[in-house]
């Protein structure tokens, strides 16, 4: 194969794989779009735990939700909830290097008029820091990063 061969190939494969991304980067347009999950007027949360819960990682995500719940404006109706947000377990200094943390977390909506659960959910949250001291502040952010996440809050200021 001669010079000019090698060249011209080299541009049709360039042609083609950039028409294939375009189509590939299409498609996912015409994805359709996952439905939202239902919003809720969330009017408080509490944060509660077991006895090996650092206190730090149960204020740091009680005092977040709070602030991200008084920043949050609903504009339309929605059905009144309170959170109570169980930290069920906290696992410190994991991974070869020991600077992961995880915990598992359930969250409880309960109306605010009768009191009944309306939602649940359950998630584990991993994160990282290589500053042992802190660590139980990014925990408690990525926490209340899920919770805000999860019942479209707004991030609060700080």
């Amino acid at each position: 194969m001669n010079m000019f061969q090698s060249v011209v190939s080299k541009i049709l494969f360039s042609l083609v794989a950039l028409v294939s991304s375009l189509a590939l980067a299409s498609c996912g347009s015409l994805m359709p779009k996952e439905a939202p999950g239902p919003v809720y007027d969330v009017r408080s949360a509490v944060v509660v735990s077991g006895p090996k819960v650092p206190p730090a990682v149960l204020a740091g995500v009680g005092d977040r939700v709070n602030k991200a719940i008084n920043a949050t404006v609903r504009k339309e109706v929605y059905p009144r909830v309170v959170l109570t947000i169980r930290v069920v377990s906290v696992a410190k200094e994991q991974g070869y290097d020991k600077s992961q943390s995880s915990a598992k977390i359930t969250v409880d909506a309960a109306s605010v008029d009768d009191g009944t659960v309306i939602a649940v959910s359950q998630f584990e949250v991993l994160s990282r820091s290589n500053l042992s001291d802190a660590s139980d502040e990014i925990l408690a952010e990525n926490i209340s990063a899920r919770i805000r996440s999860i019942f479209t809050l707004s991030p609060g200021s700080e």
